[in-house]
């Protein structure tokens, strides 16, 4: 192979490198507009979209909770009212969570109720 034609080869490989290098960095581009697109797009939807914000019910007291269960107690309702610290969970009204407390009012609202 003479020199002339040797430098004609490594010219047309490195018109081949150049080609490859403007597929890459095309198919790169397309990458990165689609990645910039999909984050733009989940952006917009964010600020769209608000969160939904929990309706918090005030919080019950434990000091509430047991000055009621106490007054059913006065009125001739000790037993139900153990019964319905029991069915959750306690033998104390102290060792059950807080977040039941509402239910718990309501059953012992029903009780003298029942007809």
């Amino acid at each position: 192979m003479s020199k002339l034609e040797l430098a004609f080869e490594v010219i047309k490989q490195l018109m081949k490198c150049v080609l490859d290098l403007k597929t890459l960095a095309d198919s790169v581009e397309g990458l990165c507009t689609t990645l910039t697109d999909g984050l733009q797009n989940v952006v917009s939807k964010e600020k769209e979209e608000p969160k939904p914000v929990k309706a918090k019910e005030p919080k019950i007291s434990l000091e509430k909770v047991r000055g009621f269960l106490a007054e059913k107690s006065r009125e001739g309702y000790a037993t139900e009212v153990r019964e319905i610290i029991a069915n959750h969970g306690a033998n104390r009204l102290s060792d059950i969570d807080p977040e039941e407390y509402a239910a718990i009012l309501e059953e012992a609202e029903e009780l003298g109720n029942a007809g």
